[in-house]
């Protein structure tokens, strides 16, 4: 389980420190930016990767598998949900977050077929309900 360690806001896991690494998979640089803003606002220690497109994540989650990944459905080249896939088949420990301005039951389904963890509305979310979920997420780790 991830601890949030007040006093310097670090992260540790049974009580060693860690850092918790996250990805962004969106091809909005202004979305990437501002959710990167504030996830280091509440969680400064936190580890974050970009990737704009599919092959790019790929690269990254093999050469450091992240903890927790933020999924964009569209994006350039192959799907989130794609990609969700592959990812899950390889790390299925790493927890997915599917972000998609496209709120259909048809993508929730795909999302949930692709093995996504959970499945948020960009238009509908919170900067601060984001927050509780990843916190609610290092709680159960």
């Amino acid at each position: 389980m991830w601890v949030i360690e007040e006093e310097n806001k670090v992260l540790t896991k049974r009580g060693k420190i860690q850092l918790f690494k996250a990805l962004i998979v969106e091809d909005s640089a202004i979305f990437r930016k501002l959710l990167k803003e504030t996830l280091h606002s509440r969680f400064p220690s936190m580890e974050i990767f970009e990737a704009s497109e599919g092959e790019e994540a790929l690269q990254i989650i093999n050469a450091n598998p992240p903890d927790l990944i933020f999924m964009d459905i569209r994006l350039p080249g192959e799907s989130g949900l794609e990609l969700t896939s592959k990812v899950k088949a390889k790390y299925p420990d790493v927890v997915v977050i599917i972000m998609t301005s496209y709120d259909t039951p048809e993508y929730r389904e795909a999302a949930g077929q692709a093995k996504a963890n959970y499945f948020l509305s960009k238009g509908s979310s919170s900067k601060e309900g984001i927050l509780k979920l990843v916190e609610s997420i290092l709680a159960g780790q």
